[in-house]
């Protein structure tokens, strides 16, 4: 399977939330990984960020995408 996405978390399905419109699955994070940010680098310059840095992540998005092979 092919797509565009950076972030490619595998994932084991721990529950499913069936409603009659929209579901909810609730997953675990099988593995740790990489994640990948484009940010400004006005944002790089103000934070002072740098290789070895503890920072959080936090994801702001519209969709998270399960995809099943």
């Amino acid at each position: 399977m092919q797509y565009g996405v950076r972030n490619d978390i595998k994932a084991t399905i721990k529950t499913v939330k069936q409603s009659e419109i929209m579901s909810q699955i609730e997953c675990t994070v099988d593995e740790a990984g990489t994640l990948t940010s484009i940010i400004s680098t006005d944002s790089v310059k103000e934070m002072d960020l740098k290789p070895g840095d503890k920072i959080r992540l936090l994801i702001k998005a519209i969709h998270v995408i399960p995809a099943k092979e």
